[in-house]
């Protein structure tokens, strides 16, 4: 799209009128967009037909001049309602932009909308009692994930070009898997999480992250140069230069892959999905090996001590009161999760030391595999209220099946998910590409590659 706004073969307002058409069109299926701001959205159109009537040079245009692109509803855009799908926070509206959507802008963006999440964002399905249930563009009976469920709709869907979601236990990357779209959980500092709600802080910095979604690799590769970059306010932030990976470089990586983590089955065409991503690269003369990490099911009691017991605990103050306004979906993981205690200072002292001592060890062995492939998710998308499924003839329950992306979130790796098989219903499967931290552009440069031969983005059938 930039390329041809940049050519004059497409006007911003011309992108923008078809895109709000779209919206108008699809969303009352999906509902995926909780506030559209078509008004600013033409106005900045406008503004950009005005600058390209001046006759610029094209090297002067920002590098997303023209894109309309969405925003989940959990990030700050000034003057947006971004209430984080909850009613606890109802009405509040955003007095300025967080640094990542400044930056956005500054490179010729142009906004449409936010899109929906559920409640606070603890959820793999998007539902709320703001605006309701987000339906998969795919087939509406099902879930397009979460947290960032309605970002991944609205772009599977063609009602946005790409955009913004945030990721602590899988959430940009489980929608990615469930619509059939690109996306990249960055690691901890590269994009900065400043103006995101809940506030990325304390253990939670190096927890959750934003990330770009698009369709291609390429589109969120263009998101994630843009957006990069450190931020004061941002307590995992780091001085990291953007790196450009020649293709020598990248060939020389070598790649190990799992199918699965030997206690929770995935899907049979889950597995295929993982080794025909494999099989991509090793055409592309790749050094590929089956290898699978160590000490998962640790791994994961520690992600669930942050994400699920610390989190419940950070909350309390907010919720304590006002249980009776929070949605049925919230305040059943609230049930859950108070299935254990709160973390007492000692559990809290070992979670973090033990998180270290893990992500040390898998490092340790990223020096022989810099790049990891392995499944998104045990499954593909589920009908809206599942919480288990039969998998390979084994109960596979609702957490245990996202395993696969919170174990990421913990270690601080860098992961993308591209798309690559389908299930026997049609419905899209994704494979994930785990890097070493700070190695992001390695990710996605990988990434490319597997894309390159499976065919990457399908269009649903909505």
């Amino acid at each position: 799209m930039a390329a041809l706004v940049r050519a004059r073969e497409i006007s911003p307002v011309e992108l923008v009128e078809t895109h709000l058409t779209r919206i108008a069109r699809l969303n009352p299926k999906l509902n995926a967009f909780v506030y559209v701001d078509a008004d600013r959205a033409r106005l900045a159109a406008r503004a950009a037909e005005s600058v390209l009537a001046a006759n610029p040079s094209p090297d002067a245009l920002g590098p997303l001049f023209g894109v309309p692109l969405s925003i989940k509803s959990s990030v700050d855009v000034a003057g947006w309602r971004c209430e984080c799908g909850s009613a606890l926070r109802k009405n509040y509206v955003a007095t300025e932009d967080a640094p990542l959507v400044a930056r956005l802008r500054a490179a010729g963006a142009i906004l449409l909308g936010s899109t929906n999440v559920p409640e606070f964002l603890m959820a793999y399905e998007t539902d709320n009692v703001l605006y309701g249930r987000t339906n998969n563009p795919w087939d509406l009976t099902r879930t397009p994930g979460g947290s960032s469920g309605g970002e991944a709709a609205a772009i599977a869907a063609g009602c946005s070009a790409g955009g913004v979601g945030s990721d602590g236990g899988g959430s940009v990357r489980i929608p990615a898997n469930f619509v059939g779209i690109c996306g990249l959980k960055p690691t901890p500092g590269r994009i900065p999480s400043t103006g995101h709600y809940p506030v990325s802080a304390g253990p939670f910095a190096h927890l959750g992250v934003v990330g770009p979604m698009a369709r291609t690799i390429a589109d969120v590769t263009r998101l994630f140069d843009v957006m990069a970059g450190p931020d004061l306010q941002d307590p995992a932030s780091a001085p990291v230069p953007p790196r450009e990976w020649s293709d020598l470089e990248i060939q020389k990586l070598r790649i190990a892959y799992f199918e699965d983590d030997g206690a929770t089955p995935v899907t049979s065409e889950t597995a295929a999905a993982v080794r025909a991503a494999a099989d991509a690269l090793r055409q592309q003369g790749f050094s590929v090996e089956e290898w699978r990490p160590q000490n998962l099911e640790r791994v994961w009691q520690l992600w669930w001590n942050l994400f699920g017991r610390a989190v419940q605990t950070a909350f309390e103050p907010t919720v304590r009161g006002r249980e009776s306004e929070l949605s049925p979906m919230y305040r059943a993981w609230r049930k859950h999760v108070a299935l254990q205690p709160a973390l007492d200072g000692q559990e809290w002292f070992n979670t973090m030391v033990g998180r270290d001592a893990l992500r040390g060890k898998l490092l340790e062995h990223m020096e022989e595999f810099p790049i990891l492939l392995c499944p998104a998710c045990a499954i593909p998308a589920f009908h809206h209220g599942e919480r288990e499924w039969q998998v390979q003839g084994r109960k596979v329950e609702y957490l245990k099946a996202m395993s696969y992306s919170q174990w990421f979130n913990l270690l601080g790796n860098p992961a993308a998910v591209v798309p690559v098989g389908k299930s026997p219903e049609g419905l899209p499967i994704g494979v994930q590409v785990v890097g070493r931290p700070w190695e992001d552009e390695a990710v996605l440069a990988v990434a490319a590659k597997i894309e390159s031969v499976t065919g990457g983005f399908r269009p649903p059938p909505i």
